[in-house]
């Protein structure tokens, strides 16, 4: 059987009753597994992790993305992550049985769908990118929601798919098929922003950074810190302790502490295992040492 994970994000991270009501669709249907939502009030996001049937996968999150239109107004949305849309990203991960080629043709599906049943636009990226400029996603979110009236008067910024005027209330959506990645944040011990701007930028790869890193500031208000927020695009080349280590040290040279980091969504064993082996000096140590990986054999 082919499966596919789908990490839908979306742009809710603070009325319970709303974020419910998007992942419902998500629950108690045939070839399909909700494995995991996570919310963020500082955020303002949900980030949820679907796995199943590629076909049951993909019109269980078409089902929620609609619940999202109808919820969410982005108007009126405030948080400290990027977004321009009520689901604002929604990836397809081929995990068993299926190509990448496969997810970008599901993500293809999707995004004709949500265009033509919600009227809302839709950016293809990473792999089903259609031009080399969207491959990044943070070339398409580019000016958020609130800049999307100027990005559609670009031609070069037409939508995938839809036409290119934003939903009134639910914006745009980023649609595409990737590898898996880890969404890691690391905790500093500072609310000064620009400090740990400059950390992010020096170890993002756009600007001169790891390969496999893309990074920002975000501001935690309530915890009178900030962090780092990272996606580690290829882990078994950018490690998490290689990320963890890289930050502790650039904080250094401003005075900082790193107090904590954080995985949001869910994390392969692999990289835990790799960051393990790495912290505790351990010599041969793999995946078939673990012993929960021989009681699912």
């Amino acid at each position: 059987m082919a499966i596919v994970q789908c990490v839908p994000n979306f742009s809710e991270g603070r009325d319970l009753e709303k974020i419910e009501k998007i992942v419902s669709p998500l629950r108690g249907r045939a070839g399909v597994k909700l494995l995991n939502y996570e919310a963020d009030k500082d955020y303002n996001r949900v980030v949820v992790t679907v796995i199943g049937e590629p076909q049951a996968v993909k019109n269980a999150v078409f089902e929620a993305i609609g619940v999202a239109k109808e919820v969410i107004d982005m108007n009126v949305h405030k948080g400290q992550h990027s977004r321009f849309g009520a689901c604002d990203v929604c990836p397809f991960i081929p995990i068993k049985g299926m190509t990448m080629e496969d997810s970008v043709k599901v993500a293809n599906e999707l995004g004709e769908m949500v265009a033509k049943e919600y009227e809302i636009p839709v950016f293809l990226y990473e792999a089903a990118a259609n031009k080399p400029e969207r491959e990044n996603l943070a070339t398409v979110r580019k000016g958020e929601y609130e800049g999307l009236d100027d990005k559609f008067e670009d031609s070069n910024w037409a939508p995938d798919f839809g036409v290119a005027k934003k939903h009134p209330t639910a914006g745009v959506v980023a649609i595409g098929a990737r590898k898996p990645l880890i969404a890691y944040n690391i905790n500093l011990d500072t609310p000064n922003i620009e400090i740990a701007a400059k950390i992010a930028k020096t170890i993002r790869h756009s600007s001169g950074g790891y390969r496999f890193i893309k990074a920002g500031p975000v501001e935690i208000p309530e915890k009178n810190m900030t962090q780092v927020t990272m996606n580690l695009t290829d882990y078994s080349k950018t490690a998490m302790y290689r990320a963890f280590e890289a930050v502790k040290m650039e904080a250094r040279r401003y005075g900082v502490n790193v107090t904590g980091s954080e995985v949001v969504g869910l994390c392969p064993m692999e990289a835990l295992i790799d960051t393990a082996a790495y912290y505790l000096g351990l010599e041969n140590f793999s995946l078939d040492k673990v012993l929960e990986t021989s009681l699912m054999e």
